[in-house]
């Protein structure tokens, strides 16, 4: 079971738009270092959208080496089902402990459709799996609990922002599992995610996706001691200094949410490069602002 911040790395890429594999493992190994519960690599920030085959397994070759057993290290899978397969597949070859599987390719479904998708997916390798509810891969009540029950299934990642929901979703859960004993965990898988945490954690879910741990665990860690301690002061000063701030930055542009962190990446002297497209890159007045908002949050680390 997974505890503590997850960490979520970018995949860097060179000016020639290729995947740089030496600062890849540069920006995994010192995330590691910083004390996440996690890696994710390949994900959501890693540009899964954006990877061939080849690339996502030497990319998750290079995080496996990277972490050197320090803590697990997750992989994205998802997409058009047979493409999900090979990733998962490929996945394990690397060497990696767990998937995130994220929605399938571009298509709407049915219930059952989806459940079915999930479980092919699962049934590919032996890894523990983390079901991303987001995009249109959206699950209730019935349907989360009957992929729940998948064998491999071990985790449930809401992206949808929808609270209500979730509240329904994570007791009906625990229920579908409390014959079996079986172990499973909810996440908060919101872009900027700490934004959303004390809504989250009130829900029970504990465990969220990190962006700002790749470019600032310094601020990233502190925040989340200061949730685990209830610590509302420290909480809402990192909010209104750092957190609310980058939120706004991140939705003044679609995309914005990888790049953004890339750009806090390079700002932190480490080598990120550009985002593939369709994303774009951040102009030059918002990497300052960027590093004032960075600064503002060091600021009240500093207090």
């Amino acid at each position: 079971m997974l505890e503590g911040v997850l960490f979520f790395p970018v995949t860097p890429f060179t000016d020639a738009g290729e995947v740089d594999l030496t600062a890849l493992h540069q920006h995994v190994s010192a995330g590691a270092a910083a004390g996440p519960g996690g890696v994710f690599v390949a994900c959501g920030t890693g540009e899964f959208h954006a990877l061939d085959v080849e690339e996502f397994t030497a990319v998750v070759r290079t995080a496996v080496d990277a972490v050197a057993g320090r803590v697990p290290v997750y992989a994205g899978a998802g997409g058009a089902l047979g493409l999900a397969r090979r990733f998962a597949r490929a996945a394990a070859e690397a060497g990696a402990d767990g998937l995130l599987l994220m929605p399938p390719y571009l298509v709407d479904s049915p219930a059952e459709g989806l459940v079915a998708y999930v479980r092919a997916v699962a049934e590919e390798t032996a890894l523990p799996v983390i079901v991303y509810n987001r995009g249109n891969a959206r699950f209730d009540e019935r349907t989360a609990s009957d992929v729940a029950r998948l064998p491999t299934v071990t985790g449930f990642k809401d992206g949808t922002g929808d609270l209500d929901l979730v509240a329904r979703i994570i007791p009906a859960v625990r229920e579908s599992l409390s014959a079996s004993g079986k172990e499973f965990q909810f996440f908060n898988g919101m872009p900027t995610a700490e934004a959303s945490q004390p809504a989250y954690r009130a829900l029970g879910v504990k465990l969220y996706s990190s962006a700002a741990f790749a470019f600032a665990p310094d601020i990233s860690l502190a925040f989340h001691r200061a949730v685990e301690e209830d610590d509302t002061q420290r909480v809402d000063a990192l909010q209104r200094a750092f957190f609310h701030p980058l939120v706004r930055l991140r939705k003044r542009v679609p995309g914005y949410a990888v790049a953004l962190v890339k750009a806090g990446v390079t700002l932190e002297g480490n080598k990120a490069g550009p985002v593939r497209p369709p994303l774009t890159s951040l102009g030059a007045a918002e990497i300052e602002e960027l590093a004032a908002i960075i600064a503002e949050g060091r600021a009240v680390l500093a207090s």
